[in-house]
């Protein structure tokens, strides 16, 4: 077997894993299985960070292991090159008509509209391979997610002390479903993925 044909067949694996996983989140006991296998892992783990009461710097790490997860993935699957010629192309196309309109010159608004429908195309292309990595990145984050929702629900006097906001219980709702170590979770694997994008220059579409 050739070394492509070897790496189209461990994409195509690694593309049916994360899409298996995305379904098979939506129910409670696949959730909850993954939720216990992980723990055999993560459990020792939050154990040398101080266990409960720290369970907030290992959402921590795990914020930061699936930013540069992420990221990483983002730089060596998506095509950048493509990525910044298309935005070039797409800045040109957003001046071109904003000064065809300001003029009303119909000749070049027609010609504008008649590209319109090429760049929508384009920008869908470029959007697609944008998706893509989505489904090798959930085979990092999801088990780890899994793992957060199966140890708060075992641990739900596990809290951390927001500015502002005092200590607050982890498993408790900041909005609707939306808890306390999620708001945590995500906010710190935001501000870490956008350090780690301008540090690795990753594009993304429209942007």
């Amino acid at each position: 077997m050739e070394k492509k044909q070897l790496i189209d067949l461990v994409s195509k694996f690694v593309l049916g894993l994360g899409i298996v996983l995305m379904i098979g989140v939506m129910i409670p006991s696949v959730r909850e299985k993954i939720g216990s296998t992980m723990d055999i892992v993560m459990l020792p783990i939050l154990t040398l960070f101080g266990g409960e009461q720290n369970f907030f710097l290992i959402l921590s790490v795990m914020a930061i292991v699936t930013a540069i997860y992420s990221s990483l993935i983002q730089k060596y699957v998506v095509d950048q090159s493509r990525m910044i010629e298309f935005q070039a192309k797409m800045k040109v196309f957003q001046k071109e008509m904003k000064e065809a309109r300001e003029t009303q010159n119909t000749y070049m608004l027609k010609k504008m509209e008649e590209q319109q429908a090429e760049i929508m195309k384009e920008q869908m292309d470029v959007m697609k391979d944008q998706f893509k990595p989505m489904f090798y990145i959930v085979i990092v984050s999801l088990p780890l997610i899994m793992w957060a929702y199966y140890y708060i629900n075992g641990h739900p006097t596990a809290s951390i002390v927001f500015p502002f906001w005092g200590e607050q219980a982890l498993s408790e709702p900041l909005i609707w479903m939306f808890t306390y170590w999620l708001y945590w979770y995500f906010i710190s694997s935001l501000f870490f993925s956008q350090i780690l994008r301008k540090l690795l220059n990753i594009r993304a579409a429209g942007v």
